[in-house]
């Protein structure tokens, strides 16, 4: 069951946008400002956010940066003024991924919370989370505490294929076959030379780590 967070110091709007979105089989959460909708997101794992953009402590746009830095894939559906073209855009620009402008449609607004969760889930089925780290298969790219990173293809590969099974163990010839292909001539060896070059790009980070099992091969474990 999908958790939304809606941020609204209208006490009337909220009530109403949660009354619709729990008929529809989720869990609504409420937040009369930017700062409760934080301290709310912070302590229960949330899937998207409703956020105004006029709101007392912690606006809408305030409220759009600190959760960005906080996930990178956190949807996020915008309520604006009606035919305030740059409010569109300045929420496109921090980040949200759809708008809907006041007044509105509940149940347009569940299909489009709908639409934006489908979508959410499609894109993580092509991404791995490790703690404060993403990897993006559709981009090839990591996203660490904020920070982008560009790794070598199969340095990138073989990172995301220990990260999709945390805890299992992989052989040399099992990483070699699935990265590089049956048809590699070269020395498994190489697999030991990425995984180094991978500990030492991420030598910083506690989210996880590569470990060796004596014998077999490589794991990839997360911090808990």
């Amino acid at each position: 069951m999908p958790t939304i967070l809606v941020a609204d110091d209208d006490a009337n709007i909220r009530e109403l946008v949660c009354l619709f979105l729990r008929n529809d089989g989720m869990t609504a959460l409420e937040a009369a400002d930017g700062k409760e909708a934080l301290e709310s997101y912070d302590s229960t794992p949330v899937d998207l956010v409703v956020l105004d953009i006029m709101m007392p402590v912690l606006d809408g746009w305030e409220l759009c940066r600190e959760l960005r830095k906080r996930s990178a894939d956190l949807p996020l559906l915008m309520l604006t003024a009606r035919g305030e073209t740059w409010e569109k855009v300045k929420g496109f620009e921090l980040g949200t991924d759809d708008y809907l402008t006041k007044p509105f449609d509940p149940l347009e607004l569940t299909v489009r919370v709908r639409s934006l969760l489908k979508r959410s889930r499609a894109n993580a089925a092509r991404s791995v989370q490790l703690g404060r780290v993403t990897l993006d298969r559709s981009t090839y790219k990591v996203n660490a505490g904020g920070e982008s990173l560009d790794l070598p293809l199969k340095e990138f590969e073989l990172l995301y294929k220990l990260a999709e099974t945390p805890g299992q163990v992989y052989t040399r010839e099992q990483l070699i076959e699935s990265i590089w292909g049956l048809d590699y001539a070269g020395d498994n060896r190489t697999v030991d030379v990425h995984i180094k070059r991978l500990r030492e790009r991420f030598a910083d980070t506690a989210d996880f780590a590569i470990e060796t099992v004596r014998g077999l091969g490589y794991r990839l474990e997360i911090s808990r």
